[in-house]
């Protein structure tokens, strides 16, 4: 299962006289990442290296650091959280001692890291929606037997000479139990045509 951030975190730490303060944030598109890293990157750091995933995209930035410091470990940071739709953004500011290049993969990693471990997190569900048509008699049926599907929604979207068209939206590991469940109640009468996912 994968997680997002309920709201943003920060974390700070010195690192051989180094500071790294690490933001991170949830993230519902690629633009709203951009914007959260725009915004969060601090003018008077050295550097503001970053990533983000937002399901099948991924990017990130060493912004200066050698290639593969600082933006893959704070991915990799990310990823290692089972973390979706999500920004990070790792500023450094120099203190004078050289970190050498297994120093900064782990003191952005390691920032980022530990930035998201603090941070308070919600799981990731994904939904289905189901179209529903069904008989008068079988809609208040099916409306009741929706308190053992937590998280779902229905609502009536026409009716028809017969009966009633609902439009069902709920988790989808519980899809097949609702049109299952369906079908019981309707004795095999009622239409169940799945929607998007």
């Amino acid at each position: 299962m994968m997680f997002t951030l309920i709201r943003t975190e920060r974390f700070e730490q010195d690192i051989k006289k180094s500071r790294f303060l690490a933001q991170a944030a949830p993230a519902g598109s690629e633009e709203e990442a951009r914007r959260f890293i725009a915004a969060s990157s601090m003018p008077d750091a050295g550097h503001n290296c970053w990533a983000l995933r937002v399901g099948d995209v991924y990017r990130f930035s060493d912004d200066g650091e050698p290639g593969g410091t600082a933006g893959r470990p704070i991915l990799q940071a990310i990823e290692g959280q089972g973390m979706d739709r999500v920004a990070v953004v790792v500023s450094r500011w120099f203190g004078g001692i050289l970190l050498g290049a297994g120093g900064l993969v782990r003191a952005y990693g390691g920032t980022a890291a530990s930035c998201l471990k603090a941070a308070e997190r919600e799981p990731i569900v994904a939904y289905a929606t189901l179209s529903v048509a069904c008989g008068f008699a079988e809609e208040a049926r099916i409306r009741s037997s929706l308190g053992s599907f937590p998280g779902t929604r229905v609502e009536t979207t026409g009716f028809t000479a017969d009966g009633v068209r609902l439009l069902v939206t709920l988790p989808q590991d519980r899809s097949d139990a609702f049109v299952r469940l369906v079908t019981d109640i309707s004795r095999g009468q009622a239409v169940v045509e799945r929607g998007g996912e």
